[in-house]
């Protein structure tokens, strides 16, 4: 579509607004049943895990892995760092939540939650010098609630914990069971009601990334444009952004550095990262390129992006179920050289409400990789940034779902046609 000044907006960005205009927010369509049937089954995963390991029970303080679990969010940003809310829940048994004091009624409704108690902080904001009394309290009470519903196993996974803390578990007689590893397996494979989900994320997602895209013009700063994630985000129900990485011109280049009062100029290359946590706890982690003013792209800038969309294509063709990450690096598409000091680490990764594991190294970066075999029903991230000496960066980033024969995917904003 040419604007009256001879612009060419590409209208197939612009078809991602919302249909009932675009100072409209998004309205979810997704069923509350879709919801509960995913709640029953996040729930019954963890406790799979706490079965496979022989814990009695798993002890949550990451806001992620209690979203995931019980779908209770309190401040999530907040109480990822100040430990003042955590979960306790069993194998066999009740699923305790316990939130410190005015929070309870935000447990009200969840059917996954038995019992919500008062938590008991003892971090150094809330304790100060009561530190240590505080956790002997908040682990004799845990060690109470393992000796009435553990069946005898003091074997107890947790997820985060203090030095402090661990000590307190352990002088209790309590065995502990390193639980990052179990609930990032539980989290990895999704169910057909958590992709219905995180499709709609992605939705709203790619509403903002059509908000950007109609605001890349000469004028706007780096930070303007951010907030066109925010804002549609916010305002059609979604939760908040991981980083900050939007970025134009030379700016792009090295990666990494986060939106600024900059302002964007023609011709010059807008490169972002959503890493979007947005409505139900899911995060759309996409990635886009394209010129401010909507220019045709130079001949440098088309080089590069024509090796970045070829990265992506290649990796994803090659991704099924039981691909060994091994297998995957031997094939996968080989950085050229002048790309290589630029590069960016991941090939892909897991994302479900934040981005998981598994990571997959690029393949300078490969050796350092683990063990792992891809599951039908895993999504994952497949990733590019391209870029050489003096020259602007390229990110792009799709999210697929793993099926039964090879991947679909989950995101259908559209590429530069260069």
């Amino acid at each position: 579509m040419a604007t009256d000044s001879g612009i060419f907006l590409d209208q197939r960005k612009i078809s991602y607004l919302n249909s009932e205009g675009a100072d409209r927010p998004l309205r979810s369509p997704v069923a509350h049943e879709v919801l509960l049937r995913a709640r029953q089954y996040r729930l019954a995963r963890m406790r799979a895990q706490l079965q496979a390991f022989d814990c009695a029970a798993i002890l949550l303080y990451d806001p992620v892995n209690i979203r995931y679990a019980l779908d209770v969010s309190n401040m999530q940003i907040w109480t990822s760092r100040e430990a003042t809310r955590y979960a306790l829940i069993f194998a066999d048994g009740p699923a305790i939540m316990f939130e410190f004091k005015g929070c309870h009624h935000l447990c009200d409704g969840l059917e996954g939650i038995d019992e919500v108690r008062n938590s008991i902080t003892w971090n150094f904001m809330c304790a100060g010098d009561l530190m240590e009394s505080r956790a002997q309290s908040w682990a004799a009470e845990i060690a109470d609630l393992i000796r009435t519903h553990g069946a005898g196993n003091k074997r107890i996974a947790v997820d985060k914990v203090e030095p402090l803390g661990l000590a307190a578990l352990q002088s209790q007689g309590l065995e502990f069971v390193e639980g990052q590893h179990m609930s990032a397996l539980a989290r990895a494979i999704k169910s057909e009601d958590e992709l219905t989900l995180m499709r709609w994320t992605i939705r709203v997602c790619e509403a903002a990334m059509a908000r950007i895209y109609v605001n890349s013009i000469p004028g706007r700063s780096e930070q303007e444009l951010w907030a066109e994630l925010h804002y549609e985000n916010a305002r059609s129900g979604g939760e908040w952004l991981e980083t900050r990485l939007l970025t134009c011109g030379a700016r792009t280049n090295p990666w990494y550095q986060e939106c600024s009062d900059t302002i964007c100029q023609q011709g010059e290359m807008i490169s972002f990262d959503t890493d979007m946590v947005g409505p139900y706890g899911y995060c759309a982690d996409l990635s886009r390129s394209w010129t401010c003013g909507y220019t045709p792209m130079t001949a440098k800038q088309s080089e590069l992006y024509r090796a970045a969309v070829e990265q992506i294509h290649h990796n994803l063709a090659l991704l099924r179920p039981g691909l060994e990450l091994s297998e995957f690096n031997e094939k996968s598409w080989q950085i050229p050289p002048q790309y290589q000091p630029y590069r960016y680490s991941v090939a892909a990764h897991g994302v479900g409400m934040v981005d998981e594991w598994p990571i997959i190294p690029l393949h300078p970066d490969f050796a350092s990789a683990y063990d792992c075999r891809l599951e039908q029903n895993m999504v994952l991230c497949v990733e590019s940034l391209i870029a050489e000496e003096g020259s602007e960066s390229i990110k792009l980033e799709t999210q697929v779902v793993i099926t039964e024969s090879g991947y679909q995917a989950l995101d259908s904003f559209p590429f530069e046609q260069v």
